[in-house]
């Protein structure tokens, strides 16, 4: 291997190694404020991809249908709700709650140029189909089982993943699409060619980690998830309610999914089941952080691609094994050093 060779290896390992940094992130931040291990968060790259491609094509994307058909089912829980609660005054705010992404979305569809839209369009329209898609599914899926333990929301996630993964299938087909680069062309720095898509991959992550590290220190809403990360019952107590907590939460993963699954279209081709590798790969980096700390998760789902970069050009067929093996040592790492727990907090 030449000093060339190891630099295109380097650039490619931190350019893959950046979207599971934020698949890492998510990963995190939902495990921390509401025990669940999400799985499907790889559903929401492909979808986002996928949703984007078909926009690009003039299509309108069969993820708007499932968010209408997901937006529709959570109207009637919310409302039967709250007519049990005895609380007709709210249906009002529900209705209007619930209706604001969907007709937006519409509005988007329509006022959409057919022709040559801009790419800014495109990727906002996309963020408005997809995004809601994650508090719809914590309440749809996860909010009636929010205080069971965390063996069950695993179940419940992974059945979450394979309907997702199915209406994949359903929605975009088994053939794989790729998007236009956001920037054609490449940028030369020294010996190496950087591709422009390859810098707004980087820029973009850096991005949107330091708008996150913005919300959660300076926004009401982001301290109160960093409260209920710490402490879900006195968080609770201090009255931060625990399902605002948990779309919060799903909503922020779900951006962050979506953005990933945007960024990453125009540099690989994206079948419906792609997301679930690249999330498994983010897990691999939300290990080795414990799923509780974000800095170390971001550097360990770096290392994570700069591995399956060089694991690629010295053993190829090998590289997913080298990769997913890394989780071994950490997790006897980790089981030597943590003590037993008690009783699981509720």
């Amino acid at each position: 291997m030449d000093a060339q060779i190891a630099l295109l290896l380097l650039q490619d390992g931190l350019t893959n190694g950046a979207i599971y940094a934020l698949m890492a992130l998510a990963l995190v931040l939902i495990f921390a404020v509401t025990r669940i291990i999400f799985i499907p968060l790889g559903e929401f790259v492909a979808y986002g991809a996928l949703t984007l491609a078909s926009l690009q094509a003039g299509t309108i994307p069969s993820t708007f249908w499932l968010l209408v058909a997901l937006t529709s089912l959570a109207l009637v829980l919310d409302i039967a709700s709250a007519l049990r609660a005895g609380k007709r005054q709210r249906i009002l705010r529900i209705l209007a709650l619930h209706c604001a992404i969907p007709v937006l979305c519409v509005i988007g569809l329509w006022w959409l140029p057919r022709e040559h839209p801009a790419l800014a369009l495109q990727v906002l329209l996309t963020l408005m189909i997809v995004v809601p898609l994650g508090p719809l599914v914590y309440r749809l899926a996860f909010q009636p089982v929010a205080d069971t333990p965390v063996l069950f929301l695993l179940i419940v996630a992974v059945a979450v993943h394979l309907v997702l993964f199915g209406l994949g299938l359903f929605f975009f087909g088994a053939e794989g699409t790729r998007t236009p680069a956001f920037t054609a062309g490449a940028v030369r720095v020294g010996e190496l060619s950087v591709p422009y898509q390859a810098i707004w991959i980087l820029g973009v992550t850096v991005a949107l980690i330091g708008g996150l590290a913005l919300f959660f220190e300076r926004t009401i809403y982001g301290k109160a998830l960093r409260a209920t990360a710490l402490n879900r019952v006195g968080a609770r107590l201090m009255g931060i309610p625990a399902q605002m907590a948990g779309k919060l939460a799903f909503a922020v993963a779900a951006l962050i999914g979506t953005f990933a699954g945007v960024l990453v279209s125009p540099i690989t081709t994206v079948y419906y089941d792609t997301g679930f590798l690249v999330s498994l790969k983010g897990f691999v980096g939300a290990i080795i952080g414990a799923l509780a700390s974000y800095p170390v998760a971001a550097l360990g789902a770096v290392f994570v691609g700069l591995l399956e970069s060089f694991s690629s050009f010295y053993a190829s067929a090998f590289k997913e094994v080298i990769v997913f093996s890394v989780i071994v040592p950490v997790l006897l790492w980790r089981s030597v050093r943590t003590r037993p727990a008690g009783d699981e907090e509720p």
